[in-house]
């Protein structure tokens, strides 16, 4: 049983981006670059892999990843986890996006610090120093309490600074990072509460927590990552490879 594992939630039922989980970049589907920047980041930490479709677990079975087959129907990428770690029995858990090629072994590490410090569930983020993330409904935003914990995670442009034009200023908002670690028992608990209407509206699992009284911890880092959610995006992956 280990006492910490990385499971990674993965689906082809992207509405934003369908099957994009096994785009080719570069020659080779995008979760096999997520795949492998985990290994290498942080080969320390047991890695599988909660697949929906047998398409992917094939991909990754091939490729020497563990993977483990869940339920299509689940409501959330923290409901895929849930179940999977009934399998895994890992005591802390770290959710790493499947769109995330260019996840780092210091985000992993903060996160995986961080829920081994007492807190039931964290996160992370960073400052959002462009306009434009700020004002993308694709770039989620997080506002936190004087102690670090979230109070709100959104696609709107939050915090509004009042006395700008469109409410921006850089440095004072959040760009919330897909990045996750829960408790074992936190996870059963998450996936037994109903689907949160804040949820169904922002299309944002983590509000179901918040929604249920539950603290979200937030760390903080400066790498600017590539989350992989339009075409756009998977072609500024490319580029970024390329170097």
């Amino acid at each position: 049983m280990p006492n910490h594992a990385i499971i990674v939630p993965a689906r082809l039922a992207s509405q934003r981006f369908p099957r994009k989980l096994l785009h080719p970049v570069r020659g080779k589907p995008l979760i096999l670059w997520t795949a492998e920047r985990v290994r290498s980041e942080v080969p320390e930490i047991p890695l599988y892999f909660a697949v929906a479709e047998p398409e992917l677990a094939e991909v990754l079975d091939a490729a020497g990843f563990r993977t483990i087959a869940t339920d299509p129907e689940l409501a959330s990428g923290t409901d895929r986890i849930a179940q999977a770690n009934r399998e895994v029995a890992a005591d802390f858990v770290i959710n790493v996006q499947a769109d995330e090629p260019l996840v780092t072994g210091e985000q992993i590490r903060t996160l995986d610090g961080l829920i081994q410090s007492g807190v039931a569930m964290a996160t992370l983020a960073r400052p959002i120093r462009e306009r434009a993330d700020f004002v993308n409904p694709n770039r989620v935003k997080v506002v936190c309490d004087s102690e670090g914990r979230a109070l709100y995670f959104s696609r709107s442009p939050i915090p509004h600074q009042r006395g700008e034009s469109d409410g921006f200023a850089a440095g004072e908002a959040l760009l919330h990072l897909g990045l996750y670690a829960y408790t074992a028992d936190f996870l059963q608990k998450f996936q037994q509460w109903p689907a949160g209407r804040l949820e169904g509206l922002e299309r944002l699992e983590q509000l179901r927590a918040l929604e249920n009284g539950a603290s979200i911890a937030v760390g903080f880092t400066e790498h600017v990552g590539i989350g992989v959610d339009t075409p756009e995006d998977a072609e500024l992956l490319e580029k970024a490879l390329r170097g």
